[in-house]
């Protein structure tokens, strides 16, 4: 399952702002739509709490927020905007999900996912179709375990793991697995083979094709 990661410049918004803010760190902490909008968490890491709030209180696009926390360096809002922003609707539409937070530097939003390369492409049509200026700065072939094996396969291995099944020499073998996993020696066995094949096809998945 490939990750990806993308940048978007993004007109107006927190983007914006941080074209005026090019060292500081913005990053949305969650979002959700609502019946009018979207609803936000932002947070800025700043050197300059206090320029930052007036603008704040001066953006256009900003008709309402709260301020969760300020301090001399960081400053945490909740806001709404009465529109969804163009990357949000393609990432919608696509049905690709951000990992958050999201990071906005100096006027590009930039958005980890995990993704199918079907829905990747999709996002890409979608993209296009915004008309905004964006890239795809990354796409990573994912081999972590959580993302390839099922709960009981990802359970059997931590195990085996664990006991030193795969340490050279051997510290355990398949019957004190099975004694610890209480199941028959037969089923860790078709369990771990089961996880390694997965596990090893999908690392040489692009160099076997």
């Amino acid at each position: 399952m490939p990750r990806a990661q993308l940048k978007a410049k993004i007109p107006g918004g927190p983007a914006a702002l941080s074209t005026e803010y090019p060292n500081d760190e913005f990053r949305i902490l969650a979002s959700h739509p609502t019946e009018d909008g979207l609803l936000a968490i932002l947070e800025i890491q700043t050197s300059d709490t206090t320029a930052l709030l007036r603008d704040l209180d001066e953006a256009s696009w900003l008709p309402t927020y709260e301020v969760l926390h300020t301090d001399e360096q960081t400053v945490l809002i909740q806001y709404s905007v009465p529109f969804v922003p163009p990357p949000v609707r393609a990432l919608r539409a696509s049905e690709n999900l951000p990992r958050f937070p999201l990071t906005i530097r100096n006027g590009w939003v930039i958005s980890d996912i995990t993704t199918s390369h079907e829905r990747l492409a999709q996002l890409r049509d979608e993209l296009d179709a915004t008309g905004l200026t964006y890239e795809v700065v990354s796409v990573t072939q994912s081999t972590e375990p959580t993302d390839l094996l099922t709960d009981r396969q990802r359970r059997f291995m931590t195990e085996a793991l664990k006991h030193g099944y795969y340490d050279t020499p051997r510290e355990c073998s398949l019957t004190d697995l099975a004694d610890v996993l209480e199941v028959s020696k037969s089923t860790v066995s078709v369990v771990l083979h089961n996880a390694e094949e997965t596990i090893v096809k999908e690392f040489f998945a692009e160099s076997v094709e």
